[in-house]
């Protein structure tokens, strides 16, 4: 787009343009820092307003910064600052719509129904890539404006449309529309209001409810100090933060810069590959979670990545001809090829998964504020890998991958003994699982009818405080 980069690059002395690592790095990483701001105030904002109208504002407020860009004229701090402002939509709508989504699903569809959320976000970066491709040859404004303006369209219909949709049952209960929330679990579900099942989960949210109250108003520090709370809410941090270590997203922010090394110039046709090969996997990960569970298809996904990059740092350094790649054909083959193995095996499992387990990790009433706080280090690290990738890569070029690699290692073993299985289970009977220290390599055994009986959230919560 070389209207953009006239108008926002840097002249250099032949007459072309380009981006420095600097500014490069400041466009790019403004937005997962407005993503990092717009998830820490999200869970304040779902709790005050309701998870459906939370998602309206956010919505809403994208479209501001979406006004901004495509304003913009010749100053690119103008432009960075939009995405800045779109970046707390971004940031908010992460933390609410998979937390709308979570409690509202069936358990039997819950970790399908997130996986979408995921799903639809790999096909609106498809959709960008290919309006990229399409407006390439564009001279005007139009070769940019046009795709930064779609923004806009996509957020005013989420923001219209949501106001249509029934609010969440578990939150519409918690602030006393119980008979709304039973009628919107039997509207989900395709059954009578008064049906068996609208009464069992109608009972589960009670009981639960009726624990956290009898503990008295939530204050913010106890997502540290609740009973397992600390160990869940790292837990959170730590898989968020993970889905970013994995290295996926160097792929999608620099795959154009790495696909050019090898020989592949067109950066749209870079971004397709990349993109269709993320929504093609990503559609395959919706059986994947339904059917493997969570913790053999994370470690499986971390151990495939760990893999990929080792080859691909060993072959960038050793292999490739860096000064003329075309020198080394085979070599930059083998990069294409493993870059996209690693993004198949992430769009199959650290892609949706991780939405769906941090969104089943906390009880209702610390639900929000910890998955802000998750969140907001998905996009911390999100924005660290997006500014000083340039840099890093400057100083260490492919030796790069063995960081990611060591990552990935590490989610391995992190998910292993500390992530329980929660495939088919309710919110409540995962919560119950932390509170009784399940373990959780034996998690996938657990059998709920074996509580015993008067074991409660509040009386492990009560027992707790007696042995600190």
């Amino acid at each position: 787009m070389l209207d953009f980069a006239q108008r926002f690059g840097q002249q250099n002395a032949d007459g072309t343009y380009e981006f420095d690592a600097a500014r490069q790095g400041t466009i790019v990483g403004l937005l997962p820092v407005g993503c990092l701001i717009g998830a820490l105030v999200a869970g304040q904002l779902a709790d005050r307003l309701g998870r459906r109208l939370a998602i309206s504002l956010s919505a809403f407020w994208a479209c501001i910064g979406n006004v901004i860009e495509i304003s913009s004229q010749t100053s690119w701090v103008q432009f960075a600052v939009g995405r800045l402002v779109t970046g707390c939509s971004i940031g908010a709508l992460s933390v609410v719509v998979p937390m709308y989504q979570s409690e509202s699903s069936p358990a039997i569809l819950r970790s399908l129904l997130v996986s979408l959320y995921q799903l639809f976000i790999t096909l609106g970066i498809w959709t960008s890539y290919m309006v990229d491709w399409g407006t390439s040859e564009m001279t005007t404004t139009a070769s940019w404006r046009i795709p930064n303006g779609l923004g806009f369209l996509w957020s005013l219909i989420l923001g219209l449309g949501i106001l249509i949709l029934p609010e969440s049952p578990r939150h519409a209960y918690r602030v006393g529309r119980v008979d709304e929330a039973r009628n919107t679990i039997a509207r989900l579900a395709g059954v009578d209001p008064e049906h068996g099942s609208v009464h069992d989960q109608i009972t589960e949210i009670r009981v639960k409810l009726d624990e956290e109250k009898a503990s008295g108003k939530a204050q913010w520090h106890e997502i540290f100090t609740g009973p397992r709370m600390l160990y869940r809410t790292l837990l959170g941090v730590v898989l968020q933060a993970g889905q970013q270590l994995t290295g996926a997203n160097f792929f999608f922010y620099y795959g154009t810069t790495v696909f050019r090394s090898t020989g592949l110039s067109n950066s749209y046709v870079t971004q397709i590959i990349l993109g269709t090969v993320n929504v093609v996997c990503t559609i395959f990960a919706l059986y994947i979670v339904q059917k493997v569970g969570r913790r053999k298809a994370l470690i499986v996904g971390a151990a495939w990545m760990m893999v990929c990059f080792f080859i691909y740092g060993f072959v960038g350094h050793y292999a490739l001809d860096s000064v003329n790649p075309l020198n080394t054909p085979q070599a930059g083959s083998a990069l294409i090829v493993f870059s996209c193995l690693a993004i198949a095996a992430f769009a199959t499992t650290w892609g949706p998964l991780v939405w769906a387990v941090v969104a089943e990790l906390y009880p209702s009433r610390y639900r929000a504020p910890c998955m802000a706080l998750a969140t907001a280090s998905n996009w911390f690290w999100n924005f660290m890998i997006s500014f000083f990738t340039r840099f890093i890569t400057d100083a260490i070029d492919y030796f790069y991958g063995f960081v990611f690699a060591g990552c990935c290692a590490a989610l391995i073993a992190i998910v292993y003994f500390f992530v329980i299985e929660t495939k088919d289970r309710s919110l409540e009977e995962i919560d119950t699982m932390y509170l009784l220290h399940v373990s959780p390599i034996k998690s996938a055994h657990w059998d709920g009818s074996k509580v015993p009986e008067g074991v409660t959230a509040n009386s492990l919560h009560e027992e707790e405080h007696v042995v600190v």
